[in-house]
Parts: C-alpha cells; structure tokens; sequence
C-alpha cells in the first residue's frame, strides 16, 4: 500500500483508526488520510512547522502528532478531528479541524543555556540544549511506565542532536501526559502569532539509554500484544555505541532513579538524576556497552495493529516527490530480523 507522492517532505509517521478503516501519513507539511484499500479520502496542509510522529487516540476520535517551530522554542502536539477530514485540500485553519497543546516542558530543555554565554545557540554543534534536545517527534498512547493497563497516557520522544563531541546526549527523553482536560486548552493554530496555552507538567519524565541517535525517537509505538514500547531512530554515529535503529522497553519495567551518565549534575559534582527505563532484554546486544536493540528500519512509520501484526512504513523519494510504502508485517523479535513479511495486504 502506497500513499503520494507530495511535494511536502518525507513521511514522518502514520496511525491507523481500525475501527472506521482509515490509515494516516504524516508528512513534514501534510496529513493525508486513506482506507485500507489505498484510496485518499482527505488531506491537510497549510503550516510551515516540523510535523512528526502520530498516534490516533480511540478515546477521542482523534489523531495526535508532534508539530515544532524550533525557531520560536515552540513544541506543540496537534490535534486532529479526523470526522472533519473529508475531502483532499482542506487547509489547517479550516475551523474545528486542527488544534494545538504547548509543551513548556521541551521548550524549556531545547532553549537551555548550558555553556553560560547568555542564549541558546542553535545547531547540533552547540553545546546548549539540555541532553542535546532539537525538540519532539515521537508520539504514541499506552499505560504509563511500569504498568500494562491503566488509562493510555499520551507519551512524546525528544528529538536529540547527533552530536558526538557530548556526553549528555545518550539518553532518549520521553514524557508522559494525562490528557484528560486538553479540550479546554487546545487553540487553533495561528502562525502569525504562535500561542503559549500550555499543557501542566508531564505526569513523568523518564530516560532510556540507548547511545545517542541522530534526532532521537523518530517513531513511538506501544503494542498492547506484546505489552512493550518500541522506539524507532535513525542511526547514531559514535562509535563507542552500537547505533542500532530499533529499541525496546517492557511495559512492566519499573522505571528506577539514578544516575544519567554523562549528563552532569548543575551546581554539584558527579552525575544528574532521572528516571531510568531499562532496555527490553532481547535483540542484539552490544557487550561493550550492553545496549540491546536491533538493525532495523522503523524510523518513519510504525504502527502495531493488535495480534503481533504491524505496519511498517518505507520513504520514497523522486526528485522533490516524496511517498510512503507500508507492508504488514509480524513481530518476531528475532535479533536479526524482528519482523516478518505477512502475505495479506491488510489485517
């Protein structure tokens, strides 16, 4: 199944609603909506932000992505009425379509002054951004850390600088919010005056050292089947890691405080401190350093549909057109292929 092409960007993430039968595509300045037949139904466009990684809620009815203006130290999640995706054209200010939640949390890391200077210099090669945060794009719904049931938390993934003259950026950064009062704070998206109607704090912040990647969790799912997290990068590039592209953290791993190594400690020696997922003990592993994880593609779509089954998508590119390909596959967790091609187009 194939979605474009486009002149908006790579594909940067899909979802699925299974019950109405519809699959998204997030490309950087495009949402295009199609059936599990290939059809396009629906597309939304009109932002000149970074749109990334997204998850439909079953809850609400709607789609939620990761839409940054790294320019303005501003990192919302949009929020998508799907019902109102009815025809191919449709523009985001379009009423009651699209929405946004600041996120002060990742403002706040992305904007940090950490060499003392005065301001935040931009660019991978800086030595500010707290963890080496380029801000969000990972997004997925699921219980919060260390738990397989419970209410779905939405969580979202910093994007992280591959940067490898630094320490502090080994870490993937996810944050967990309850969403339960976003209908009161959701506004519509206005570019010519970005809007600070914030979500509270995150109801955790948690750390998952995996080696640095290059722009940190790209795709976030959590498969109910399996009861575990799976997070998708692309590969990291210093060579003391392994720089795998697929990791994997239990559902039922309690998250723990202690130590982020390599990330010191303000205003007192050794290291700072944070909540530690551990990395699901299967595939590969690096005995250097111990990282576990596998060689595989899932960077720019991974979507669990229930049963072991998953779309797994592919970017296309030709000339300045980008598509999407998305196979079914299954989980195996073999460490040299932990997923299996399935004959039938559709679940």
């Amino acid at each position: 199944m194939e979605a474009g092409p486009w002149n908006a960007g790579h594909v940067q993430g899909i979802a699925v609603d299974r019950q109405r039968g519809h699959v998204y595509y997030s490309f950087t300045r495009l949402l295009a909506k199609y059936d599990f037949d290939g059809r396009l139904l629906a597309t939304l466009d009109g932002w000149h932000g970074h749109f990334g990684d997204l998850d439909f809620n079953p809850d609400d009815g709607r789609l939620y992505g990761s839409l940054e203006y790294g320019d303005a130290q501003a990192f919302y999640i949009a929020v998508v009425d799907t019902t109102r995706m009815d025809r191919v054209g449709m523009d985001a200010s379009a009423p009651g379509v699209l929405s946004t939640v600041l996120l002060p949390e990742v403002g706040q890391d992305f904007s940090a002054d950490l060499d003392g200077d005065g301001q935040a210099t931009p660019g991978a090669h800086s030595a500010d951004h707290r963890y080496g945060s380029s801000g969000i794009d990972g997004v997925a719904f699921g219980p919060a850390f260390g738990r397989t049931d419970g209410p779905r938390l939405l969580t979202v993934a910093y994007g992280i600088y591959a940067n490898n003259d630094r320490s502090d950026n080994d870490h993937q950064v996810l944050l967990q919010y309850d969403i339960g009062q976003w209908a009161s704070l959701a506004r519509p998206l206005d570019e010519t005056a970005l809007h600070h109607s914030a979500a509270g704090a995150p109801h955790g912040k948690y750390f998952v050292r995996t080696g640095n990647t290059t722009y940190g969790v790209q795709n976030l799912a959590y498969d109910t089947h399996g009861q575990r997290w799976l997070l998708g990068t692309y590969k990291g590039r210093k060579p003391t890691f392994p720089n795998y592209t697929l990791f994997a953290v239990e559902a039922h791993a309690q998250p723990r405080r202690g130590d982020l190594v390599g990330v010191q400690a303000r205003d007192q020696p050794g290291w700072e401190q944070g909540l530690l997922l551990p990395l699901a003990d299967i595939g590969l592993q690096d005995p250097a350093s111990g990282i576990r994880g596998w060689h595989q593609k899932a960077d720019v779509g991974l979507q669990p549909l229930g049963d072991g089954l998953f779309y797994l998508a592919t970017n296309l590119r030709r000339g300045n057109l980008h598509s999407a390909r998305v196979d079914l596959v299954r989980w195996t967790g073999a460490a040299d292929a932990p997923f299996a091609a399935v004959g039938e187009p559709v679940p």
